[in-house]
């Protein structure tokens, strides 16, 4: 299981890091095509590549170990989080997390064997469109945006608050290059919880209007970054997505991992 933690994080830094790297080279034009977007974007990419059909299963084989860790964090309580409602919350924040790579698992998978690539609706659009059709739908499309922009807060908190250094033994990190590898990690929680902020708030304006297409995931926060704010911006979040993606390197070698 600390083979799989470790592999795990190892695919999440890849998957992110592309993420940043993508992004911040749409913002400015730098490739040859639009490729800022979400894990399934830096997926196809990297299907793309040389020997790009054995990346991507290297990498789908992390993401799956990735969130078999989290189910046994969520259920076996490896980490002692207990059963008082804070613990309850903290597992069942790992239960999700396992379920959004199980996700991205699943989506890799379909891209090695040959699937559909998923060129449809983006998958947090199809979830608010299928709450606005329930009675009360906008209420409930509404609960899901304060749960996404509640957890971008929780993650810039989590930066702020230094809580990230929690994740790895300092003792045993580089002196030289300590300080360097933890502001990776710092930025890295920013700029993620600008992004679930963003998607909380797309969220928020299908709910107020009522419709589905207003939702979207990251691809859709990067746009609306990009309108709203420019390339700028779009490429300092890249960055900072990079940097999360560099400190899940830091966190597969330094991280301890409780098994039982």
């Amino acid at each position: 299981m600390e083979g799989a933690a470790r592999t795990g994080l190892v695919a999440k830094g890849i998957v992110y890091s592309l993420i940043g790297t993508l992004t911040f080279m749409a913002a400015f034009e730098l490739g040859t095509g639009d490729d800022k977007g979400g894990k399934s974007q830096a997926l196809k990419w990297l299907q793309k590549q040389p020997f790009g059909q054995v990346l991507l299963g290297l990498t789908a084989i992390g993401l799956l170990c990735y969130s078999i860790w989290r189910f046994v964090e969520a259920f076996l309580d490896t980490e002692d989080k207990g059963n008082d409602a804070k613990g309850l919350a903290v597992r069942a924040r790992y239960a999700f997390s396992g379920l959004m790579y199980g996700a991205s698992t699943y989506y890799a998978a379909k891209l090695l064997f040959g699937g559909s690539s998923g060129e449809g609706k983006d998958t947090r659009e199809t979830i608010a469109q299928k709450l606005l059709e329930q009675p009360f739908g906008q209420w409930l499309v509404g609960i899901v945006a304060v749960g996404v922009m509640a957890v971008g807060v929780y993650q810039i908190y989590y930066s702020i608050s230094d809580k990230h250094r929690k994740k790895i033994q300092e003792s045993k990190v580089d002196k030289r290059v300590k300080e360097t590898l933890l502001k990776t990690g710092k930025v890295g929680y920013i700029a993620r919880g600008i992004v679930w902020l963003l998607i909380g708030y797309l969220f928020l304006k299908a709910a107020i209007q009522s419709d589905s297409s207003e939702a979207g995931g990251s691809d859709s926060a990067f746009s609306f970054l990009e309108q709203e704010y420019g390339s700028w911006i779009l490429g300092v979040v890249a960055l900072g997505l990079l940097c999360y993606g560099i400190f899940m390197f830091v966190r597969a070698r330094y991280q301890p991992v409780n098994t039982q």
